[in-house]
């Protein structure tokens, strides 16, 4: 009898639990190849991803090794990469998780007519949401654009099982494995590691204050959130597993996992979500001040929550969910700048900076997007005094107004004169035509 050998590309999935295409390769063929190319065209756009991402290959390797197998590194162009190596041990085979990304249709699309032309088989699998991209439609259009609607279905919508991690990984007798690169280092002192142990331990940890997340996630200064961003990105951790152990499908946490799902099936009916407008109609007159956006990246706008936020952002290659909001809103209403550099500014720095999520939140925000009333604004101001009243969040990321007790933080060009002057911290940036009423 011969033996059967399949690869396994391993992409935005770096886990062994709840994999469905490891899971299935395992169970079908003798011999399976778990495969990562280490593509040169996404290098150096973040380090701080760049960093966690071979913190997760590390311990991916590490815990195959464990299972009997290894993790296959190889450089290069991810298709060619995957089909040479096909054909050196003789696969049938590849199996890989679907993505919803321009690069990533694209990966899909060249690597189907590669495996057409040397007579392999390919099979995509789900796995990097709870709900496949396009399992839910709306009568009459490829995809919900719309949340309320889309969640409704997707809390009602059939989930497929739930898979444990395989008990045996056999790779084919005399491959080499290749050697992972050094770790890189990240722009962000602060930044969480990557990995799926590191992932599950998190998990479990925070689940116990699962009961009061809608009353903690908000809480700026509480930073009590799961923090799972980005090992939901990277696929450290399975959302559909996530979602399992989180429970009610209603909750206020499990809402979250679905507007995650739900920008996947926007960016996978729109993958121009990262640079052009979603709405039709939408109106983009932006101011370009490449001061006032330096500023705003560099987190001294004058705007106390603002700049906490942007700095929290460069510390941690992550930010609190609600700073996002008003940092982006402030971006966009109050400075009346684009949303794309904003975008790239984010994907920079954040460790969960995905397509679908980063762009579709910012889309929203800036009334380009899915919001349903797309005029709306926020008022950072208010936006501080409710989600971060004593202002600790504030002082915490903004160390020159450490020494302003209570909400008067927030707005410090109000303080006395002797008091103003006496801090290190410049006065809200102008813009030409507009008179804040927060500001008076």
């Amino acid at each position: 009898m011969s033996t059967r050998t399949a690869i396994v590309l391993f992409t935005r999935d770096l886990r062994v639990h709840d994999h469905p295409a490891l899971a299935t390769a395992c169970a079908a063929f003798d011999r399976v190849v778990p495969l990562y190319v280490l593509d040169p065209t996404l290098a150096g756009h973040s380090p701080n991803r760049t960093r966690f991402l071979h913190q997760s290959l590390a311990e991916l390797r590490e815990t195959l090794r464990g299972l009997g197998g290894d993790l296959v590194v190889r450089r290069g162009d991810p298709v060619a990469e995957t089909v040479r190596l096909a054909r050196e041990v003789g696969a049938e085979g590849i199996g890989l998780s679907t993505d919803v990304s321009r690069y990533a249709h694209r990966r899909e699309r060249r690597l189907r007519e590669e495996c057409e032309r040397h007579r392999l088989f390919l099979r995509l699998f789900p796995g990097l949401t709870v709900v496949e991209p396009g399992a839910l439609r709306p009568t009459g259009g490829d995809h919900y654009r719309v949340f309320s609607p889309y969640f409704r279905g997707w809390t009602r919508a059939e989930r497929r099982s739930e898979l444990a991690a395989p008990r045996r990984v056999t790779l084919p007798d005399g491959l080499q494995a290749g050697r992972l690169p050094a770790l890189p280092k990240g722009e962000s002192p602060d930044a969480a590691v990557g990995g799926e142990r590191v992932a599950q331990r998190r998990l479990r940890e925070w689940l116990p204050t699962l009961d009061r997340y809608d009353d903690i996630h908000d809480d700026l200064a509480g930073d009590e959130t799961s923090r799972l961003s980005p090992y939901l990105r990277w696929g450290c951790l399975s959302p559909l597993a996530v979602a399992e152990r989180a429970g009610d499908r209603e909750g206020p946490f499990v809402r979250q996992l679905c507007w995650r799902d739900f920008y996947y099936q926007v960016t996978a009916a729109f993958p121009e979500i990262s640079t052009v407008a979603y709405r039709r109609g939408a109106k983009e007159e932006w101011r370009y001040d490449a001061e006032a956006m330096a500023a705003w990246t560099e987190g001294r706008t004058g705007m106390p929550i603002v700049d906490a936020g942007m700095r929290q952002l460069r510390a941690e290659g992550w930010m609190h969910n609600r700073a996002r909001l008003i940092t982006a809103g402030y971006l966009t209403k109050v400075l009346g700048l684009d949303w794309r550099p904003g975008v790239e500014v984010f994907s920079h720095w954040l460790l969960d900076g995905d397509v679908a999520n980063n762009s579709g939140n910012w889309q929203w925000v800036a009334g380009t997007g899915n919001d349903s009333r797309p005029y709306r604004s926020l008022n950072p101001v208010r936006q501080a005094e409710r989600y971060d009243p004593d202002g600790g969040y504030v002082r915490r990321w903004v160390p020159e107004l450490a020494s302003v007790q209570g909400r008067a933080v927030h707005q410090p060009w109000r303080l006395p004169d002797e008091v103003r002057r006496r801090l290190d911290y410049p006065p809200p940036l102008e813009v030409p035509g507009a008179d804040p009423v927060w500001l008076r």
